[in-house]
């Protein structure tokens, strides 16, 4: 059955990548916030083939994680010509002057990814606050009791908050109980996976070692964290969650040294943000963009048309998915995996 529906959510893609060209002639800038994350490479060549293929231009900035340079990427990209504008912000405050700029040249906006809390702007990405819900479910499943640790993404970032919150809607309880006790938080600046290395260093220094579970709010930070564990000798004993689907996560989840990445598959976020794109770049109203719904679980509670796609938990037990989606092949997957330790590689 998992076979079945990832051959038919790959049909789907296929179909959906071939479908009808909307707005010809016109111009989608993207600008990213920073390109040394493996994912955004895929977002990328699914919405440039998706974007070139319906006769439009793609152009894109790479902010390289600074704010001060989206600022003026976003007004590089206007003067381009611009006629539908997906951003990926840094920092989501330092983002709004221009946003303003594009508000008032009529540019309409996808906050692709990442939040950015303004009505006049859709906003399409995951459900982050559910990402947050599965890692932390997966990890009790094998380990619902102890020491944990919390290693969060960046500060300026919405999504390490939305995360954070779906973390602590499952572990709040146990931690009421005193089953779980939580013994050291720690924002990774930029999500980096050394600074997430240094932080869960720093705690297991100050807990002696004494940890017996990480939730990491991303496969790269994730990275990180298996290396400060593996200096201790801890790496494969102490459960480890992360997200996004990263090749080098899904092969640690088939070692056994993370224990699950949370899979979203950009590809179906990139078709969706592209024809989207399309669409508002057509003249369409935000409300005619297919599953839009309505999101108001921003810091400031703004409500704005969103679309959430649905994550997969990916965990030895079904790497296959990721397998026969075509998302990962086989041997990178399986890479150093010994026989009759993982069905799918086998």
């Amino acid at each position: 059955m998992k076979k079945l529906t990832a051959a038919l959510a790959g049909a789907v893609f296929t179909m959906a990548i071939a479908g009808p060209v909307l707005a010809e002639g016109k111009t989608v800038a993207v600008s990213w916030k920073i390109f040394q994350e493996e994912r955004w490479k895929r977002d990328e060549g699914v919405i440039k083939k998706i974007v070139e293929d319906a006769g439009d231009k793609y152009i894109s900035a790479d902010a390289q994680g600074s704010a001060a340079k989206q600022l003026t990427d976003i007004e590089s990209l206007i003067s381009q010509g611009a006629d539908v504008l997906l951003i990926v912000p840094w920092d989501s405050e330092a983002i709004m002057p221009a946003v303003q700029k594009a508000k008032d040249e009529g540019i309409p906006m996808i906050a692709y990814d990442v939040q950015i809390e303004d009505p006049s702007v859709l906003y399409m990405t995951f459900d982050n606050v559910g990402v947050g819900r599965l890692m932390t479910q997966e990890v009790l499943k094998v380990k619902d009791k102890g020491n944990f640790a919390i290693i969060k993404g960046d500060q300026g970032d919405p999504n390490a908050t939305f995360l954070y919150n779906g973390m602590m809607e499952v572990l709040k309880p146990k931690i009421d109980s005193g089953d779980i006790k939580v013994v050291g938080e720690a924002s990774s600046d930029g999500w980096k996976p050394e600074n997430a290395q240094k932080n869960m260093e720093q705690i297991l220094t100050a807990a002696d070692n004494k940890v017996d579970a990480v939730l990491s709010e991303n496969d790269g930070m994730a990275g990180g964290v298996v290396a400060a564990l593996a200096a201790q000798g801890l790496a494969g004993t102490v459960p480890v969650s992360g997200q996004d689907g990263d090749f080098a996560a899904i092969n640690r989840v088939a070692l056994g040294t993370q224990t699950v990445s949370i899979w979203k598959d950009s590809r179906a976020l990139g078709k969706a943000a592209a024809e989207a794109a399309l669409m508002l770049a057509d003249g369409k109203e935000m409300t005619d963009v297919p599953n839009v719904s309505k999101f108001n679980q921003g810091a400031k509670g703004v409500e704005m048309n969103s679309v959430l796609l649905t994550p997969t938990p990916v965990t030895k037990d079904n790497i296959n998915v990721v397998i026969d989606a075509g998302w990962i092949d086989k041997a990178t997957a399986c890479a150093g995996v010994p026989a009759g330790k993982v069905a799918a590689c086998d």
